[in-house]
């Protein structure tokens, strides 16, 4: 016997509930046994000194809880997340997912402009978000949904004023691969751009932008009593 097509469908539309119920039953199962688990978290790019502190501070207050963390690629933030591969997703802001929650926000800094030593604004000092205009920026790859990929790479600038669509990456590194190579250029906040010095490439300051921010996000309704020590860590409560 088999499923028929409209049987396959239900089933495939109910594995991610059912995922989900799993989870909260094995949290409630080891909280009430008083073991500590595994807490997963996901990131992007390098796992700046704030991850890190909070890791840090979480496995020394909670010794039995194993803490994991792993890097997400850039074009998607929200997938390994919905799938359940990790419990949490520390990822750039913007976030508008209706499935999700976005908690704790911090790292606010600002953005930089990444381009070739090559290109026409590499011997510039400083520079303003109007200053994009006409210049190609490389974009971030699907699956990262619209809202967000724009927000990494405008399309245009405040007045109205162009700003071309260059290559797609899927990592940061095909990103400085990209930029070295002269095909565009890349906002970066200023901490991934000191992390990512190179001689073919510069970083410039770039005013007129918003600051880049990171926020620690979860599935609805999966808030664990893990999950909430390690955004109070976060926040240095």
């Amino acid at each position: 016997m088999s499923l028929t097509p409209l049987g396959q469908e239900f089933l495939e539309s109910l594995r991610p509930a059912y995922a989900a119920l799993e989870r909260v039953v094995a949290t409630t199962q080891e909280t009430a046994a008083g073991g500590g688990g595994q807490l997963r978290i996901g990131f992007q790019g390098t796992a700046n000194d704030n991850i890190l502190a909070a890791v840090a501070v979480f496995q020394e207050e909670h010794p039995c809880c194993l803490i994991e963390v792993t890097e997400l690629p850039l074009n998607d933030p929200f997938g390994a997340l919905r799938r359940g591969e990790v419990d949490s997703a520390v990822v750039l802001l913007p976030v508008a997912e209706d499935d999700l929650i976005l908690g704790p926000v911090f790292s606010e800094q600002p953005q930089t402009l990444t381009v070739s030593v090559k290109h026409p604004l590499a011997g510039r000092s400083l520079l303003d978000v109007e200053d994009l205009a006409g210049t190609v920026l490389i974009s971030v790859a699907s699956p990262a949904p619209g809202y967000w990929r724009q927000a990494q790479a405008p399309t245009q600038t405040p007045s109205g004023a162009l700003v071309r669509r260059g290559p797609e990456v899927r990592t940061l590194q095909e990103g400085l691969s990209m930029i070295a190579a002269n095909r565009g250029g890349m906002l970066l906040c200023r901490p991934t751009a000191e992390q990512n010095q190179r001689t073919d490439i510069v970083h410039i300051p770039i005013t007129g932008l918003p600051d880049s921010a990171l926020g620690l996000v979860w599935r609805r309704g999966e808030e664990t009593p893990s999950l909430k020590a390690f955004a109070a860590a976060l926040m240095g409560d």
